[in-house]
């Protein structure tokens, strides 16, 4: 929403969620994989807005996250939407923080891209980057990135997942 809190935060944080609710916040993995179990399916829709006022969106038929002990595994598909799919190498992945390294490859994604997300070779995507004020950037991926739309160098002005059971 407007960079005033840090997501660039340790493993614990994002398991039990951090910010406020009327603001910027991470809901927390422990109370999404809760919420998860209480329909069959849930769908995401990811909006975005960049500098410019355009708005874009991410709609996922079916999103899941696994359990605690599998970190939190991203399970989603069926994209559709005008944002482009920058999820798609992140299913399968678990969730990776700069103290729990968990992603595809032998150095930190979390720590190279000073994020936490469901890190793969890195990403596509990184929503819980850098939030760098005014869109481009110089530096490659750290950013609020969702790769389809407006690529590595440019970091978004706003990011809301929703979620909704399909019941």
């Amino acid at each position: 929403m407007d960079g005033s809190v840090d997501f660039f935060r340790n493993h614990s944080e994002y398991v039990n969620g951090f910010g406020s609710i009327s603001g910027e916040h991470w809901l927390g993995l422990d109370r999404l994989n809760k919420i998860l179990q209480t329909a069959e399916t849930f769908q995401l829709r990811i909006d975005m807005e960049d500098w410019d006022g355009e708005r874009r969106f991410a709609k996922y038929s079916r999103f899941d996250i696994g359990p605690p002990e599998n970190d939190f595994t991203l399970n989603i598909s069926g994209y559709s939407g005008t944002a482009g799919d920058s999820l798609a190498v992140q299913n399968g992945q678990k969730f990776s923080t700069k103290d729990h390294d968990v992603d595809a490859v032998a150095s930190n994604c979390a720590t190279t891209y000073k994020g936490a997300w469901w890190y793969s070779y890195c990403h596509d995507s990184n929503l819980n980057g850098i939030y760098h004020k005014g869109g481009p950037h110089n530096s490659f991926a750290d950013g609020v990135n969702w790769n389809t739309w407006k690529g590595y160098y440019y970091s978004l002005k706003f990011v809301e997942m929703k979620l909704k059971p399909i019941l």
